[in-house]
C-alpha cells in the first residue's frame, strides 16, 4: 500500500505499508520511500512494513507514483523468479 498527499503548505506525504507476506518476499516499505522521496525534492525511510517520507515538489508526485509502481513489479518479479 502505498498512500500520497499534498497539504495546503504544498509538502508532499508519503506512507507506505507492506504486509508480512509481502516483506518476506523481500518488498519493504522503508525501500520504497527512500527510492521516491527524492523525486518529490525529499527523503524518508523506516522499517520493512511501513515507512513515511515526503518532500517539497508537488510537481514529482506523479513521476513519483510511476517509480513506486515500477520499483514494485520489479520486485515482485524477481520474487517470483521472473
Amino acid at each position: 500500500m502505498l498512500l500520497a498527499c499534498v497539504g495546503d503548505d504544498g509538502k508532499v506525504t508519503l506512507l507506505a505499508g507492506m504486509s508480512k507476506a509481502v516483506v518476506d518476499r523481500g518488498l519493504k516499505a522503508g525501500d520504497l520511500i527512500k527510492e521516491i522521496s527524492p523525486l518529490v525534492g525529499g527523503k524518508g525511510g523506516g522499517r520493512p512494513d511501513l515507512a513515511q517520507g515526503g518532500g517539497t515538489d508537488a510537481a514529482g508526485l506523479p513521476k513519483a507514483l510511476e517509480a513506486a509502481a515500477e520499483w514494485i513489479r520489479k520486485r515482485i518479479a524477481q520474487a517470483a523468479g521472473t
